[in-house]
């Protein structure tokens, strides 16, 4: 019996590490020495948990278009910050302040913080360790 319980005890413990092990921080993706600024259009957005992702296409220095996914802070956090649904749309022109990943050639970057079209800037990351780059 008391074997029993000690597996089952067992058990619950590390199923509720789970999703805790899920979740990294930012700096094991990205890298705080590699800033970086895109401006495009926005294609696609995800609320989702544990982070938002929209996508941008960018067109690089050759001209072609490059479709970018740039990951937020949760949803509930962006909520708290001002953000709904629709603060940002697909035809949306943005310009995204943020951390290219460590591993290159990879489309993804970290996003701090969106500057939309009309000037306004709204912050769009989590306090995961990386610095904001605009200050």
């Amino acid at each position: 019996m008391k074997r029993a319980l000690c597996a089952l005890c067992a058990t619950v413990v590390l199923a509720g590490m789970q999703p805790a092990m899920a979740h990294h921080a930012a700096t094991t993706k990205f890298d705080a020495n590699k800033p970086a600024k895109l401006t495009g259009t926005v294609t696609k957005v995800e609320w989702m948990n544990p982070h938002i992702y929209f996508y941008i296409d960018v067109k690089d220095a050759s001209g072609k278009v490059v479709n970018w996914a740039i990951e937020g802070a949760p949803p509930n956090v962006l909520y708290r910050r001002g953000w709904k649904k629709d603060s940002l749309k697909p035809g949306d022109v943005v310009t995204v302040d943020g951390y290219l990943p460590r591993k290159e050639g990879i489309n993804d970057l970290n996003g701090r913080s969106v500057t939309l079209a009309d000037g306004r800037k709204i912050f769009s990351g989590a306090a995961d360790g990386l610095p904001d780059p605009t200050q």
